[in-house]
């Protein structure tokens, strides 16, 4: 049974396409990565497609072009490494935070809901990224995707954020952008919103049936 979406004690935000636009950086450092490695860069509106499973998954996409290919062992590890050592340098040079998410993260931390961010990006890119954009501390706890043993879609990482704000599962809400949200939120027991800008492999959030759909961070002061 899910508690209605009108009262959860606990709300946990994803963070690349939900409260922050990273694709810029992120299409960045991919780019300056294929073009050390003599490769064709890929270009912004594609890596957007690519983003939320981590950067090894992102590495990847890259160097096929396919979202579950598997490149060459070799490449790929001088890749990942050549990436990660861009990226934290570009980390948040360009990312922004949407239109609505400071509005909506003052009426939830205006309300005494309990705030946790969980995204599947390096704890090494996560901290400072939040930092940069002046958000970090408005969260009580922070899951990157090295954090613990599991990320999403596992639903591990909520429950762990449950766990450690004292919530349960069932007043528990998940905001992400993403199937990976969905399927970790329903897994964990959470409710689910899912914001329409978000990346999801480029496709239709709605298709993965989250309980609503806003079109901004703003939008939950109405929603709960």
């Amino acid at each position: 049974m899910r508690v209605s979406l009108r009262k959860p004690e606990l709300v946990v935000l994803d963070l690349d396409g939900t409260l922050v636009d990273s694709a810029p950086d992120l299409a960045y450092s991919i780019d300056t990565m294929l073009i050390q490695l003599g490769l064709s860069p890929q270009g912004e509106d594609r890596v957007r497609t690519w983003i939320g499973s981590g950067a090894e998954r992102l590495v990847k996409r890259a160097l096929t072009g396919d979202l579950y290919g598997e490149p060459e062992e070799a490449l790929f590890q001088t890749a990942v490494a050549l990436f990660s050592d861009i990226y934290g340098q570009n980390t948040c040079r360009r990312s922004r935070l949407y239109p609505g998410v400071r509005e909506g993260l003052d009426y939830l931390l205006a309300t005494n809901r309990k705030l946790g961010c969980v995204t599947n990006k390096r704890e090494r890119f996560t901290q400072p990224l939040l930092k940069s954009l002046g958000i970090f501390e408005n969260f009580a706890v922070v899951v990157a995707g090295d954090s613990l043993a599991a990320k999403k879609p596992d639903p591990l990482p909520l429950l762990h954020v449950a766990s450690a704000t004292g919530v349960v599962a069932e007043r528990s809400l998940m905001v992400g952008d993403s199937v990976n949200d969905v399927t970790a939120a329903r897994a964990a027991g959470f409710s689910v919103v899912c914001v329409r800008y978000g990346y999801n492999n480029g496709e239709d959030i709605a298709d993965t049936r989250p309980d609503a759909i806003v079109d901004s961070l703003a939008e939950l002061v109405a929603l709960i």
